[in-house]
């Protein structure tokens, strides 16, 4: 139901938000639907615009910045089904043969008209809509009251109770350096031979790709925001949001990496983990820890310092190349690690 409502732009779909974060969605939607509804009674089109307040149902989403696109998209699809239905009543009476034509053109529009892959479904629902309803006017008044809502919800929409993305987006870093923890973790006691339970194979890659999912959403929310007031990350996050993001993007595939490879290493191993695979258990700690610290925003040097000590007395114990290949993820986190820069004093 969450996720259901969530398209709806009146709960978020991830977890982690606080209850009241919900109340700026559903106070947007409410005033996107109320105001093209009083405009259209005050313009007369009809006596129930339904269809002024469905845009901002339809459009409005939690990237709310999406809105002047997909208004567009929508206002493309009602003209399409318009001309679509008014066109074959023109030709033919309401009847088998008419509907069907309007059906199979509808979903013809749907896929001529996609955007992003997905069929534009407004061509069908407005064909079918005013096909239903065959009366005189009504064509005319379904394109102006859809016009009028698609209108406000693509001018009013992102200037009400705009989201700040920096903080959005260091809510989510916050969230995916808790699961990565979670997940370092169960690598660890993997090593040392402990079971395979845990999360299936989806939630690990989904898992490694959200810093890159997080640092495009940044960039695309922060482009979009230059006619608004300007918005500034939280308190302590200024200077360090970004290279943190850049950090969590440039270590991921490497974690990733380490975490296939243990894995392999240790399948069908009756036996349990030979030795440099146990060896390795607390050099993952070691790194885990100092990522962690450096995804917080905090001085990583002296941990890291100690990663890499044991990076050094792995590589002593165990020179042979299968493990160094074992020890490359962390080698490469080390690197990334060494590359970030400091955090500011204070």
């Amino acid at each position: 139901m969450s996720d259901m409502l969530g398209m709806f732009g009146m709960f978020a779909p991830r977890g982690g938000r606080a209850p009241g974060a919900s109340l700026a969605p559903a106070a947007r939607l409410v005033v996107c639907a109320a105001v093209p509804w009083y405009v259209c009674l005050w313009l007369g089109t009809t006596a129930d615009p339904v269809p002024a307040a469905l845009p901002a149902v339809l459009i409005l989403r939690e990237d709310v910045f999406e809105a002047p696109r997909l208004a567009l998209q929508r206002l493309v699809g009602v003209v399409a089904g318009v001309l679509l239905s008014v066109a074959v009543l023109h030709r033919l009476p309401p009847g088998s043969l008419s509907f069907l034509i309007v059906l199979v053109c509808g979903c013809a529009g749907m896929y001529l008209l996609r955007q992003g892959g997905s069929p534009n479904q407004q061509v069908l629902i407005t064909a079918m809509m005013i096909y239903a309803t065959a009366e005189p006017g009504y064509p005319l008044a379904r394109l102006e009251e859809s016009a009028v809502g698609i209108a406000v919800v693509a001018l009013l929409g992102p200037l009400l109770w705009p989201p700040n993305p920096y903080r959005d987006a260091s809510a989510g870093l916050d969230a995916y350096r808790a699961g990565l923890r979670v997940r370092m973790e169960r690598t660890a006691a993997l090593a040392l031979g402990g079971d395979r339970t845990g999360p299936g194979p989806a939630a690990p890659y989904a898992l490694w790709h959200r810093p890159h999912e997080l640092s495009a959403a940044l960039d695309r929310r922060t482009r979009r925001t230059l006619l608004l007031p300007p918005r500034r990350p939280p308190a302590g996050a200024a200077d360090t949001l970004r290279p943190r993001l850049l950090l969590a993007a440039r270590t991921a595939p490497a974690l990733l990496f380490l975490t296939r490879e243990l894995e392999t290493r240790t399948e069908g191993t009756p036996a349990g983990p030979d030795e440099a695979v146990r060896d390795l258990a607390p050099l993952i700690d070691a790194t885990a820890s100092t990522l962690d610290t450096a995804l917080r925003g905090e001085d990583c040097a002296a941990a890291l310092h100690h990663a890499l000590e044991l990076e050094r007395t792995h590589r002593a114990a165990h020179p042979a190349r299968r493990d160094a290949v074992l020890r490359a993820g962390l080698h490469l986190t080390h690197e990334a690690l060494t590359d970030h820069p400091a955090p500011p004093p204070g």
